[in-house]
């Protein structure tokens, strides 16, 4: 197992009129973050917000490469990016109780914080296909080059963590800064981590180690 600590090389916000970012993902163009003011798409170049969907957003956010899907209470919503309708409504395996979201290999993988798991969901039924284990609350859900990576935030310590997707045994860790929680967690497919910041109203950026590509 390799321990590391976070190279944050950017921060996005705080945005106005947002209190707290929940969930958080990329669609190749914008990063989308949940608030409690919808999803809002931000340029990441600039960190400008585009534009917002108005839709309940209390936890995880994912994108599929067509549709974003969002954490609403103990439901998830399929959303159409380019109008904002929601196109369909799965139970959320964790009934209120859910975290992180992501897209990966046809499925949905959905973080339940206080349990400490993730679920591997149909994206069409909400079916759960396997619960994988973590020895930390789980925020944030990402999957990067065949690597299963999620959050964590008890009190005052956060991190990144590379599991085993089977055994669920911690790999490889990227430790926050104290006081820097992780309420969301993205890959953009490459060497960046896009990390929600909870009530600091901010998104940051942490450098995905070189050991872990």
């Amino acid at each position: 197992m390799t321990r590391s600590e976070a190279e944050i090389i950017r921060e996005y916000g705080p945005f106005p009129g947002v209190e707290q970012v929940h969930g958080v993902t990329y669609d190749g163009t914008n990063l989308w973050f949940a608030s409690d003011g919808g999803v809002k798409a931000v340029d990441p170049d600039n960190g400008t917000v585009l534009r917002t969907i108005d839709v309940a957003a209390h936890a995880g956010t994912a994108y599929d490469g067509r549709h974003l899907f969002q954490i609403s209470e103990d439901r998830i919503h399929r959303i159409d990016p380019e109008n904002g309708k929601v196109l369909a409504t799965i139970p959320a395996p964790g009934n209120g109780g859910d975290s992180g979201l992501t897209w990966a290999e046809g499925s949905l993988w959905v973080g339940e914080y206080r349990s400490r798991q993730i679920h591997q969901i149909d994206p069409e039924t909400g079916a759960v296909i396997r619960v994988i284990r973590s020895n930390r609350m789980v925020t944030g859900v990402t999957w990067v080059d065949g690597e299963l990576w999620h959050g964590t935030w008890e009190g005052d310590e956060s991190d990144l963590r590379h599991i085993d997707p089977e055994t669920g045994a911690v790999l490889d860790t990227i430790v926050m800064p104290a006081g820097t929680g992780v309420s969301g967690l993205e890959s953009d497919g490459a060497d960046r981590f896009f990390c929600g910041g909870g009530r600091s109203g901010t998104i940051r950026t942490v450098r995905r180690p070189q050991s872990n590509r």
